[in-house]
C-alpha cells in the first residue's frame, strides 16, 4: 500500500519533510478493523508530532501520523462484534499506533463510529478528532448536562478545529450562551456562523467579556495556550466554575488562583481512553455515534473549510504549512 510518512523531523520548507513510499498491507487481529482510507482531515497535533518524534535522529522506516479518517472495513479481527466489512466509518484513532495517512489503516472497533449518512466523504473527515475533543471536554471533564442550560461559557481559540465544533455543542446540544473569541473579520464571521451569541478579541479579553455584559463566566475551555490566558481565565472565571484546556503548558500553573473561587481545572486528551485502554474506551464508538446522527439530523453542520485532492507528500506538506502559519479556519481535509 502507499503511504506518507517521514523519516526525521524537518522543517515543512524541507523537500523531505514528508515521503511517499510503500509498505506492506497489515491484517486485523481481535477487535481490528481493516479501513480502506477515502479522506483525512490535518490537525495541529499532526504537526507538532511531525516537528518533534524524530528529532536529531533519522527512523529506520518512515513514522505515519494522521489521526482522522473516513473510509470503508475491507476485513475485521476475529473478536470484533460493532461493524461488519463493507460499512463505511470515521474516527480519529491511536496516538500510538501508525496513523491515517496511508491507503489502509488498522483501528480498535471501540473508537470508531459510523460516517455520517448525510454527508460527504470529506464532510465526514473533518469530524472526528475536534468532536471527539469537545464532546469530551464538556460532558466528560467539565460534566455540563441539563441543569446548565443558560449559563455562560467561553472559547478562546472558536474558529480553529476544535472551537468550530466546540461552540455548535454548546450552543446546539447544552444550550449554553456561547463567547467565542477571534480576531480577524473572517474568523468572527465564522464564529458566528458556528452558532457563538458573542464574538470577542481575546487581544482585550478581559475588557472584551465585560463589555459583552459577562462579569464572569460560568465555564471557559481554553484552545490556544494554557499559561498565556491563565490570568484572565483565573480572573473571569465565576465561583464554583469550571476551566478546562486541551493545550498543556511548559511553565507550572498556578492553581491556588482559582482556589479562592473553589473553581476546577480539567485537562482534556482525546487519546487518553486509547492510551491507557481505559475500561469507557467503547465511549468514543458512542459519542462518534451520536455526533453522526447530529449531523445527520442537522443539529451539527462539518467544519469543513478546504479540501485537497490526493494522497501524495505535496498536500500534506501544504496542509501542515497553513497550519503552523495558524492561520486555518475550520478543517484542511485530503480526499484521497
Amino acid at each position: 500500500m502507499k503511504a506518507i510518512g517521514f523519516r526525521t523531523s524537518l522543517p515543512i520548507s524541507d523537500e523531505n519533510s514528508f515521503l511517499e513510499f510503500e509498505t506492506e498491507k497489515p491484517t486485523p487481529k481481535e477487535r481490528e478493523l481493516l479501513v480502506k482510507v477515502a479522506a483525512v482531515s490535518v490537525n495541529p497535533v499532526d504537526f507538532k508530532i511531525r516537528q518533534n518524534s524524530a528529532k536529531d535522529k533519522v527512523l529506520e522506516a518512515p513514522k505515519v501520523i494522521g489521526w482522522d479518517a473516513v473510509g470503508t472495513i475491507e476485513a475485521i479481527g476475529s473478536e470484533v462484534s460493532l461493524f461488519k466489512v463493507g460499512d463505511e466509518v470515521y474516527y480519529a484513532g491511536d496516538i500510538n499506533k501508525p496513523g491515517s495517512n496511508a491507503e489502509y489503516q488498522l483501528v480498535d472497533e471501540r473508537i470508531v463510529g459510523k460516517k455520517p449518512k448525510n454527508l460527504s466523504i470529506e464532510q465526514a473527515a473533518a469530524m472526528p478528532l475536534t468532536a471527539l475533543t469537545a464532546w469530551e471536554i464538556l460532558f466528560d471533564r467539565i460534566r455540563i448536562n441539563e441543569k446548565d442550560k443558560g449559563k455562560s461559557i467561553l472559547i478562546i481559540g472558536g474558529a480553529g478545529g476544535v472551537g468550530s465544533i466546540a461552540i455548535q455543542l454548546a450552543k446546539k446540544v447544552a444550550g449554553l450562551t456561547v463567547i467565542a473569541t477571534a480576531s480577524r473579520p473572517e474568523t468572527v464571521e465564522w464564529c458566528k456562523l458556528q452558532g457563538a451569541d458573542y464574538v470577542v478579541n481575546h487581544k482585550d479579553l478581559v475588557n472584551e467579556v465585560h463589555q459583552a455584559g459577562f462579569q464572569n463566566i460560568d465555564f471557559i475551555l481554553d484552545f490556544v495556550d494554557t499559561y498565556m490566558y491563565w490570568d484572565v481565565m483565573s480572573e473571569l472565571i465565576k465561583p464554583q466554575g469550571h476551566i478546562a484546556s486541551i493545550t498543556g503548558s511548559a511553565d507550572p500553573i498556578a492553581l491556588n488562583k482559582i482556589k479562592g473561587k473553589s473553581a476546577s481545572f480539567s485537562w482534556e486528551l482525546m487519546y487518553t481512553r486509547s492510551t491507557f485502554q481505559t475500561e469507557d474506551m467503547i465511549e468514543q464508538h458512542n459519542i462518534l455515534n451520536k455526533v453522526a446522527d447530529l449531523l445527520d439530523n442537522g443539529t451539527l453542520k462539518t467544519t469543513l473549510k478546504e479540501t485537497l485532492g490526493g494522497l501524495t507528500a505535496e498536500n500534506f506538506k501544504k496542509a501542515h504549512m497553513q497550519l503552523e502559519n495558524n492561520t486555518t479556519i475550520g478543517k484542511i481535509v485530503i480526499k484521497f
